[in-house]
């Protein structure tokens, strides 16, 4: 079976609300075409056609590419994506939010691979995969600098995950989360909620949150 052709593509995204140009819909109809095929001898996601994963998986990455358009970031940010899996949000936000450098963390094998053959049919500048362990990135991919922002979907629990990044952040890094709750009130100590946003998906409520420490 073909995977999806652009139009295609660009039609279902039209549904959803996203207008997407000539390259983003050819980009991103090659990673759900691969995506598609993969998962059929490697359940890479529970999603099985390209539509299921648009609708209901990628869906949050060309939200999240508007909403990052808001955030007051610095020029040319460096981006962790910590557990990336098979590329989302990841490689679907790329075709619409290609500032900076980004790095998408994965330790397995067979997830970074998927993610790599993507990137190779996909137009993506500055767009990586580090297969490894996500406190070695850092030192082996970028030694000079620290993290503008780490995204973490479902890399660990997040307050967890807060502990886990501090020391990989920038001086004005922040971290972006993505859950299906609202952001709570009693953030741990050190820490700050700087802006969230309530997006819905298959009318289901989801949310991004944007943390920082205290400085």
């Amino acid at each position: 079976m073909a995977g999806p052709d652009a139009s295609a593509v660009t039609g279902e995204a039209r549904k959803l609300g996203f207008s997407l140009d000539a390259p983003a819909a050819e980009a991103l109809a090659a990673y759900l075409g691969l995506l598609e095929r993969w998962n059929r001898r490697t359940n890479l996601v529970g999603r099985k056609g390209w539509r299921d994963v648009l609708r209901h998986l990628a869906a949050d990455s060309l939200h999240l590419a508007g909403f990052l358009d808001e955030l007051d970031l610095p020029d040319s940010p460096l981006t962790l994506d910590l557990g990336a899996g098979a590329g989302l949000p990841g490689l679907p936000l790329r075709t619409l939010w290609q500032e900076g450098e980004y790095i998408l963390v994965e330790v397995r094998e067979k997830r970074a691979g998927f993610m790599r053959s993507a990137l190779a049919r996909m137009t993506l500048p500055r767009t990586t995969v580090f297969q490894g362990r996500a406190e070695d990135v850092l030192a082996e991919r970028s030694p000079d600098r620290k993290a503008d922002i780490i995204l973490g979907r479902a890399f660990m629990p997040w307050r967890e995950l807060l502990d886990f990044v501090r020391p990989m952040l920038s001086e004005q890094g922040v971290v972006l989360i993505l859950s299906n709750d609202p952001v709570p009130s009693d953030m741990p100590s050190g820490w700050i909620a700087l802006k969230s946003r309530l997006y819905k998906v298959s009318g289901a409520e989801r949310h991004f949150w944007v943390l920082s420490p205290h400085r």
